[in-house]
């Protein structure tokens, strides 16, 4: 489930053009021929679109490509959809869209940006049904298109993708049973079996077993075969066809295929990463990919006698360097959580498949025999830290934050109503990056945690505060607590005063001002902020006070109140939704205590829509919370 997010591909990039995927289309060969030939050709274009995007998944697009580029050339009639239950094979599922005229080709060079293709399927991008990237949903999306169609008197097959660490997710399961009870022969899974999920192999993880014979048993009708051999593919839909079972076929692919160094069976050993579930390869390596693809396809094409293809190419120019002073959240958590287990030697860390995501590496390389990785599974995840808590291990829980407040939510408030103390630890937090697209950005965790009873709910602003308030989570918190960390490096522009500790409910100012008051908490808003009050200060503008408050679900108000001495105007800001973020809880707080200065005015700046899928900058902007607007909202006064 990783989505790593880096620099595009700098220098020479190459891609077809769609009328050389209209000649492809219509050549005198057969079907299955024409198919391969297509889906090296969408190959290419997804390569592409990842090295322009800096992010994407490579691997488990290549591995599906054979089978989505089959279905829609040669299998799906009018009235059948596809989709894509896993969403991580976004791009080679767009290159095939377009290779197919069902999407504008100038979407091509728009992979996770504003107005273009989001980084995750959405239902606002043509020929895309449902919203996926979550996983574990699409049966159950499927079951219900198929009885909509039904009771609407409508034909047509249900086709989905799923891959095969995402069979790890209970609710795959759990959709299996009905589709028996309820006949729905329209219903064709394709498993990606590809053997692995994220960044290592799924029997390392969660081994799936016999898993034909555990299909069979739910009752569906199964077949299995070579993926990556369309004409095999082509004799196992044919051989269901008739069959008045839900189906599922299990198809045996190669992550990364069709790229010799990027297919996961090039891996010296079954415990190395794989490189390529998500991000843009290095320029070496695009090149190299690029070429090998380029190779294949002009000896196919020569092979049915058909001229050669041309190709286009982008020139792109080296990304402006990193900054070296970009603060690293997740690394200076993996340095804490590592101070922290060195004291305790009852903590215990646990992973949902994301242990390069969320800086578990050098914790299993320190502690191997503490970290218990849980695969794609946070409910069971979860309640395996209520029965280590209960018998008096210190357990620490780890997901993207988008997962990990939602999906085991009602497991987190089980293990609260027992009183025990878990930290649980949400990376990808907040609305950046915002290429991944809204399945996996976190801006509703704070919302849906505040409320869980003796939970404490921290984000730190900087690489300072992470370790203090892992410190205080782990030695000083009276219940549970959740540490929401922002995984992308980032420009921090102030430093915490050297005497500062963390108090609960309390913060401190990190830009002094006198006339209005900025309130907002994690490196991403306080720096925006920042760099906003020192704009407004070099312009003459309104004098303004940056605070830094890590404690989201909790104040101490008559701290608050003096801080804010003398300002005229407080303007909260969220990396959340505006409703339930941590200016309803300030606003809140204060209300019910001696009531909010009749004399100040509160605003509330946070995320009031579904957040878009683009570059940080066209996030930021478009939810109003960069530099510039917070410049043009102080100078408003709203």
């Amino acid at each position: 489930m990783g989505d790593l997010v880096g620099q595009a591909v700098e220098g020479t990039l190459y891609y077809l053009p769609y009328p050389e995927f209209e000649r492809a289309r219509g050549l005198d060969v057969e079907p299955e021929q024409r198919a391969g030939i297509f889906a090296d050709m969408c190959r290419l274009n997804a390569l592409y679109m990842i090295a322009c995007a800096g992010s994407g998944h490579i691997g488990s697009s290549f591995s599906s490509l054979d089978i989505v580029s089959w279905l829609l050339l040669e299998e799906m009639n009018d009235d059948d959809v596809y989709f894509s239950s896993k969403g991580h094979d976004a791009p080679g599922f767009y290159a095939a869209l377009i290779g197919t005229g069902r999407l504008d080709f100038a979407l091509t060079h728009r992979l996770r940006r504003i107005d273009g293709l989001p980084g995750h399927p959405d239902v606002g991008t043509p020929g895309i049904v449902t919203n996926t990237g979550s996983l574990g949903m699409g049966v159950s999306k499927a079951k219900g298109m198929i009885l909509a169609n039904r009771l609407l008197g409508r034909s047509g097959r249900v086709f989905v993708m799923t891959g095969d660490g995402e069979l790890q997710e209970g609710q795959f399961w759990e959709s299996l049973v009905s589709a028996v009870n309820f006949d729905l022969h329209e219903l064709v899974v394709v498993i990606d079996h590809n053997k692995l999920q994220s960044d290592t192999f799924v029997k390392n993880v969660s081994d799936l077993g016999d898993l034909l014979a555990k299909l069979e048993a739910f009752g569906w009708c199964v077949a299995r075969c070579d993926g990556h051999d369309i004409p095999a593919l082509a004799r196992a839909l044919s051989a269901l066809e008739t069959d008045p079972r839900p189906k599922v076929i299990i198809a045996d692919t190669v992550k990364g295929r069709g790229v010799s160094f990027m297919e996961h069976t090039a891996l010296d050993s079954d415990v190395a990463m794989y490189r390529f579930h998500s991000g843009a390869p290095d320029a070496g390596a695009y090149r190299k990919a690029a070429q090998e693809l380029i190779d294949r396809l002009e000896q196919r094409i020569a092979a049915v006698g058909a001229p050669s293809l041309e190709f286009e190419t982008v020139v792109r120019e080296a990304p402006l360097p990193v900054a070296a002073e970009q603060q690293r959240l997740v690394a200076a958590y993996s340095r804490a959580l590592i101070e922290q287990a060195d004291r305790h030697p009852n903590l215990v860390a646990l992973d949902a498949d994301l242990i390069l995501d969320t800086g578990l590496i050098p914790f299993r390389e320190k502690h191997p025999g503490r970290l218990v990785e849980c695969g794609i599974a946070e409910q069971d995840m979860v309640s395996m830290a209520g029965g280590m808590a209960l018998n008096g291990l210190m357990p620490i829980v780890h997901s993207f934050a988008c997962f990990l407040s939602a999906r085991p939510n009602e497991q987190i408030y089980n293990n609260a109503t027992e009183e025990t103390r878990i930290l649980y630890v949400g990376s990808l937090a907040g609305v950046v990056p915002g290429g991944p697209g809204h399945s996996h950005q976190a801006v509703r965790d704070i919302s849906t945690l505040a409320a869980v009873p003796g939970m404490t709910l921290v984000e730190p602003s900087c690489e300072a505060e992470v370790g203090m308030l892992v410190d205080w989570c782990v030695n000083e918190a009276p219940g549970s607590s959740y540490l929401r960390l922002v995984s992308l490096p980032w420009n921090v522009p102030f430093n915490l005063p050297e005497d500062y500790r963390p108090v609960p409910g309390r913060g401190v100012c990190v830009h002094p001002g006198r006339d209005v008051a900025i309130i907002a908490y994690g490196p991403v808003l306080l720096s925006e902020a920042v760099n906003a009050a020192r704009r407004l200060a070099d312009e003459k503008g309104p004098s303004v006070r940056v605070i830094n408050l890590p404690w989201l679900n909790q104040v101490d108000t008559e701290w608050l109140r003096g801080e804010l001495a003398g300002c005229q105007k407080v303007f909260c800001l969220d990396n959340h939704y505006a409703d339930g973020g941590q200016a309803d809880m300030i606003l809140s707080a204060l209300a019910v205590g001696k009531g909010i200065p009749p004399d100040m005015q509160f605003v509330r700046v946070g995320i009031e829509s579904i957040p878009p899928s683009g570059s940080v900058a066209e996030v930021l902007r478009a939810c109003g919370l960069d530099a510039d607007s917070l410049v043009s909202r102080v100078r408003q006064g709203t």
